[in-house]
């Protein structure tokens, strides 16, 4: 009985380590998996409106809970039926910059900043858009 109560013991205290190193690293796997997200979204419009698909303006516009890349000049302003939706964690509160569309042929962005990537576990990860189009994360 005593060996089993010290294996059932020695259990609780290895669970009780690994639940909060695995709710560090699920959190982190969030922060880079947006991150990636946001990057490509941004690389990808960047592309299309290099290559004027359609003949037209790409963007990204990051807000809670979701990416958007759109199609048009702004995302008000955007044709909706070309919309591409990406899932934001829910456990990260973008600010900052919002939305990048990009130019025709040169592929320069229309905005430039910091998109800022707020986790709720605490710290933070920014997204810089300069005016040459380079994307620093």
């Amino acid at each position: 009985m005593l060996e089993v109560l010290l294996s059932v013991a020695i259990v609780a205290i290895l669970f009780s380590i690994a639940v909060p190193l695995f709710l560090t690293l699920y959190r982190r796997n969030d922060a880079d998996t947006s991150v990636n997200a946001i990057v490509q979204s941004l690389r990808r419009a960047q592309t299309l409106s290099q290559a004027v698909d359609d003949d037209t303006t790409w963007g990204v516009r990051v807000q809670s809970g979701s990416i958007t890349l759109f199609r048009g000049a702004s995302y008000a302003a955007r044709e909706t039926g070309f919309d591409e939706t990406y899932d934001l964690a829910p456990t990260i509160t973008p600010s900052g910059l919002q939305e990048v569309v990009y130019s025709k042929f040169s592929g320069m962005p229309q905005q430039t900043g910091t998109i800022l990537l707020t986790l709720n576990s605490g710290g933070t990860r920014d997204i810089t858009v300069n005016a040459k189009g380079t994307i620093i994360y």
